[in-house]
């Protein structure tokens, strides 16, 4: 985190009421929502993060959206270089986790789901066949 970001969410703290509606209509250009005062300093906050890091990521976003809703358990973040093995019909299936997909026999391939289907021949959500939900 910058330390102008830093400064930035250090002064929300300090802010009046009005004050944080003035910033709030300043960062989202629409009038402040009638929220006590703490959670509008959430919500700048999440703001000035966003303005100088880039949104949520849409699948983070729809996951959470999910989790919220109790529709999801908190799947893991899985960063490169983690292994995920499965036993199927007798074979070892191992993949690793890589910069933008997950490698399977020397392929890289965009999801563990299209893995999934290859190795089963069947529509399978490759993260449920790598025992990465609840369920499976």
């Amino acid at each position: 985190m910058t330390l102008r970001l830093e400064a930035q969410l250090a002064g929300l703290a300090i802010l009046l009421p009005a004050d944080l509606r003035t910033e709030w209509e300043r960062l989202h250009g629409a009038p402040a929502p009638r929220l006590s005062p703490e959670l509008m300093r959430m919500g700048l906050a999440y703001a000035l993060q966003v303005k100088a890091s880039g949104k949520l990521p849409a699948r983070y976003a729809r996951q959470l959206d999910r989790v919220g809703k109790g529709k999801a358990a908190a799947a893991p973040i899985l960063t490169p270089g983690t292994q995920l093995v499965r036993s199927w019909n007798g074979r070892t299936i191992s993949v690793a986790v890589v910069p933008g997909g997950y490698e399977w026999e020397g392929t890289v391939y965009r999801s563990l789901t299209a893995i999934a289907r290859i190795v089963t021949g069947a529509a399978w959500s490759g993260p449920r066949f790598f025992g990465l939900t609840g369920r499976g």
